[in-house]
């Protein structure tokens, strides 16, 4: 076990081993010296829970299957780590949806003015960029992290690295695989922190939910959140232009229907569409409209506005097979507006030539009328005008979760009391991504994760409390009550 902390009190001596078994432990491998508190996960959930268990007095150990804490933490602010946002608590909380009821106690009490008062006091300022969300003064991820694991480590609390829990043994006992081998570790608390299945690579791979599953505990499915789509393209013959006319003479044409066209994928994958409008209305009458950007990728779209409506659209592709959004190329313009400048005579200029000089159409916004009308609408004034305003942009398939910046799905309200203890598992907290919640980006998850690992910590430091004045607490491996 490779042990970031002074000492190694965890575990009892094991016999030598060099290799770690292939298959997980069930019954055998040492047991460990008891502990207060086990965290398994040390993302920033996991970690915050741990920080509350320790300043309450409890002796914390974390656990993760990773080489090393915050992997996705840190990858998450590679390009700048949006800790909050600081938009007013009514519109923070209704970005998440139907949980907001169940997220709102967490915020009330762990928001966005108290995330950077946390930061603060890891010394690590924080600003507010002109989109309202919140970032460190040096945009990086690492100085947080850094400063956070220096507070652990000062609190007592020790961190265990590539260790990964197997669930239960049958005495109760926590069971972990790691480069000794197998072993059971009895906990009194035990702390789940073990994300979704999001960038698995990161170690947020769904492989706790045969686990607690098997334990009898609720759970949604894990679907993505966050993600891009896979476009249906157009059925029938597009706008082609040249080269498409001569590769389709010669049989080189990709299938109609189904995706980019083969040209406008070679030419546009990687492009940025900014400044436009995204709107939609679902089959239960649910909308959506915000103004943004995304990015036109190989198959499909991605990028902040539509991880904003995906929800919406990953639902309604499950209930109706496909989902078609309407995009406003030009929200600036008003369509009264854009119908005149389409309709005023272009006498011999091309239409892209015509569209680009009156309206700026051109690049990526222009080829996508191409690919996505064909010959008849873009000849016809009055429907090249409204498809500018409105162009029907139709998904049939959610990326893999693998691929997702988040998860939902996970473990259900339900499932748990208000200190997000399992009512299946006394004992047993969980927090984070792997609870049935979700949020766009833009500082909302980490926000979240943060607040619900504080609910987690200290519903688990009251419950070694309460153990702890009357009977003799059951360790994991003891006679119960037992995490």
């Amino acid at each position: 076990m490779t042990v970031i902390a002074k000492n190694d009190a965890w575990r009892t001596p094991l016999p030598t081993a060099t290799t770690t078994p292939a298959s997980p432990p069930q019954h055998g491998g040492e047991t460990d010296l008891p502990v207060d508190a086990a965290v398994v996960g040390a993302g920033p959930a996991g970690l915050m829970a741990a920080e509350q268990l320790a300043a309450a007095g409890w002796r914390v150990h974390v656990s993760d299957a990773r080489l090393s804490a915050g992997r996705k933490f840190l990858l998450a602010g590679k390009g700048g780590l949006n800790l909050t946002h600081s938009e007013p608590a009514a519109a923070f909380l209704a970005r998440y949806g139907e949980r907001a009821p169940w997220v709102g106690p967490w915020l009330e009490a762990f928001g966005a003015p108290q995330v950077r008062a946390w930061a603060h006091g890891l010394r690590v300022d924080t600003f507010v960029g002109s989109s309202g969300r919140v970032f460190p003064q040096e945009m990086k991820a690492a100085p947080l992290l850094r400063a956070l694991l220096s507070r652990l480590r000062a609190a007592g609390v020790q961190l265990h690295m590539r260790e990964r829990w197997h669930g239960w043994a049958d005495d109760g006992t926590l069971l972990f695989l790691g480069p000794h081998g197998a072993h059971r570790v009895p906990a009194r608390a035990l702390v789940l922190a073990l994300g979704g299945a999001s960038w698995p690579q990161l170690g947020s791979d769904g492989a706790w939910v045969p686990l607690l599953g098997d334990a009898g505990v609720a759970l949604a499915p894990l679907r993505p959140a966050n993600c891009g789509f896979d476009v249906a393209g157009r059925p029938g013959p597009r706008a082609e232009t040249r080269r498409e006319f001569l590769k389709d003479l010669i049989g080189q044409s990709g299938p109609g229907g189904s995706g980019w066209s083969t040209h406008f994928r070679e030419r546009h994958a990687g492009a940025a569409l900014k400044s436009v409008a995204v709107s939609f209305v679902d089959s239960l009458g649910r909308s959506f409209t915000r103004r943004g950007e995304f990015v036109v990728t190989e198959t499909g779209v991605e990028g902040s506005l539509v991880y904003a409506v995906s929800a919406l659209l990953r639902d309604e592709i499950a209930r109706s097979g496909q989902a078609t959004f309407a995009l406003d190329l030009l929200p600036d313009h008003a369509a009264e507006r854009v119908a005149a400048e389409v309709a005023h005579p272009r006498g011999s200029r091309s239409l892209s030539t015509h569209l680009k000089s009156r309206l700026g159409l051109s690049g990526v916004k222009l080829a996508l009328l191409y690919e996505l009308l064909d010959k008849e609408q873009l000849a016809d004034a009055a429907v090249l005008a409204t498809a500018i305003k409105q162009l029907p942009v139709t998904v049939l398939a959610p990326s893999p979760v693998a691929q997702a910046i988040s998860t939902a799905g996970g473990v259900v309200p339900e499932a748990l009391d208000g200190q997000l203890m399992l009512h299946q598992r006394p004992g047993v907290f969980c927090c984070g991504e792997m609870l049935d919640w979700e949020a766009p980006t833009g500082g909302y998850l980490l926000t979240a994760c943060l607040a619900s690992g504080r609910v987690a910590g200290q519903g688990a430091a009251a419950w070694l409390a309460r153990a702890s004045a009357g009977p003799t607490p059951k360790a994991q491996g003891e006679s119960a009550p037992s995490a």
